[in-house]
């Protein structure tokens, strides 16, 4: 069974007591506290934390109200105490981490081995080489200049269509070579 901390009675002689020991900062925080709420919201994405923020500004302040010198500052030291408090909390804030049955972010692939990657990259270019002369041309030029059929088509004077067909059976001699049949 859990005691009340603060009962309805405790807290109004809580506030009692602190009006009597500083009636201008009881006055203060009612004329000011609206202004101050508000920067606490500018700093805070939730209304509630933004209050919590208050709070814990003007207690702060309430602490060291003895030791302020210029009341005409107030604004000024409460915001202070503002952003002080706020980046204290950012500072301290915990990652809180969550079990779930799927994770969030997908396994990143290994890298290749560039053992590997030469060895394909050799076959291939071996394969490349076995083509006749014409459609080695081609399929270089498709696929290792990037150039669109038109491109290819212009630069080696053929038609559009010439190139679509080379090319389609210099594709069809690479997927039959045995050297790439790892590709696959």
């Amino acid at each position: 069974m859990t005691t009340p901390v603060c009962t309805r009675a405790s807290r109004a002689a809580a506030a009692s007591a602190g009006h009597r020991r500083y009636p201008s900062f009881s006055s203060y925080v009612r004329a000011r506290g609206p202004v101050l709420l508000r920067t606490a919201r500018s700093l805070t994405a939730n209304p509630s934390d933004a209050e919590d923020l208050l709070q814990t500004a003007l207690t702060k302040t309430y602490v060291a109200w003895e030791r302020i010198e210029d009341h005409r500052a107030l604004d000024g030291y409460v915001r202070r105490a503002l952003v002080n408090t706020r980046t204290s909390q950012w500072r301290k804030r915990k990652v809180d981490e969550f079990a779930c049955e799927e994770l969030p972010e997908k396994e990143a692939a290994p890298a290749p081995d560039p053992a590997e990657q030469q060895t394909l990259h050799d076959a291939m270019w071996r394969a490349v080489l076995k083509l006749p002369d014409r459609q080695r041309a081609m399929v270089v030029l498709r696929y290792y200049e990037d150039l669109s059929e038109a491109q290819t088509a212009e630069v080696l004077g053929v038609s559009v269509g010439t190139v679509k067909s080379a090319v389609s059976r210099a594709l069809g001699k690479l997927r039959e070579d045995p050297e790439l049949s790892p590709v696959r």
